[in-house]
């Protein structure tokens, strides 16, 4: 079964005034809301199980997915109103709702890109995560060593480099940004469970990577767009029409 958790929590501060009266996940580009295009996106790649979880303006996600008729999937919510879990804790809150057997795709609401999510989600027997990663400029990079597997991260910004093994020169890693589009295998649900209710899902990679083929998949021609600012949303039609 392809099954997907849709991370649609975030309070989408970047986003205000909008997200002064609705969710991020309902802010529209195009039309249509940033979670429709996401949700879509999955329905043609053959997902049959969506989990959105939710938490800033919960019912106007509930109700929109209700008035369409779950676009015809099995779209299951992951109630996050009592409190955020941050991104690994949706993850584990979550995983009471996913196929047991199959592998998770998780996908950040707001990240527009030209990933072909299918072809993706079929190499996620290759290891235990998998992470979607480009070349582009940012604050933060993941690590990885010449086989893409995932060493460490560092913060540029704050001159922070963490979990790189003592014997890795960190100059010589491979330095690669994050798309906010991943897998996790049912291999790391024992080591989800060690993890407290809420943390950050890079906290988690950072603890297991040394012990756990946690990979990187590298998309040399990526084309992504955060949808988390204001001026974003006036480039996000012509990138959902260049993408295609």
């Amino acid at each position: 079964m392809k099954q997907v958790l849709i991370l649609a929590a975030g309070m989408g501060t970047r986003l205000k005034p909008l997200t002064d009266r609705m969710p991020k996940a309902m802010v529209p580009v195009a039309g249509k809301p940033l979670l429709w295009h996401i949700v879509m996106k999955m329905k043609a790649a053959g997902f049959e199980r969506i989990v959105v979880n939710v938490h800033h303006f919960a019912q106007q996600i509930v109700d929109y997915l209700k008035e369409n008729d779950n676009f015809g999937l099995d779209i299951r919510i992951s109630d996050e109103t009592a409190t955020l879990l941050d991104t690994g804790g949706a993850i584990k809150h979550a995983l009471p709702l996913f196929d047991t057997d199959s592998p998770i795709l998780i996908h950040n609401v707001d990240i527009l890109s030209n990933v072909d999510v299918e072809t993706f989600y079929d190499k996620a027997e290759e290891a235990d995560a998998q992470l979607l990663v480009g070349e582009r400029k940012t604050s933060r990079y993941l690590l990885f060593d010449d086989q893409l597997h995932l060493c460490g991260w560092t913060n540029d910004d704050k001159g922070i480099v963490r979990c790189v093994p003592s014997e890795r020169d960190v100059s010589q890693l491979r330095r690669l940004a994050f798309t906010g589009i991943h897998t996790i295998h049912p291999r790391l649900t024992r080591e989800l469970a060690l993890m407290p209710d809420k943390f950050g899902v890079f906290d988690f990679y950072m603890r297991f990577c040394q012990n756990h083929p946690i990979a990187g998949c590298f998309k040399p021609d990526l084309r992504m767009l955060d949808v988390g600012k204001l001026d974003t949303l006036e480039h996000a039609e012509q990138f959902l029409t260049s993408a295609k």
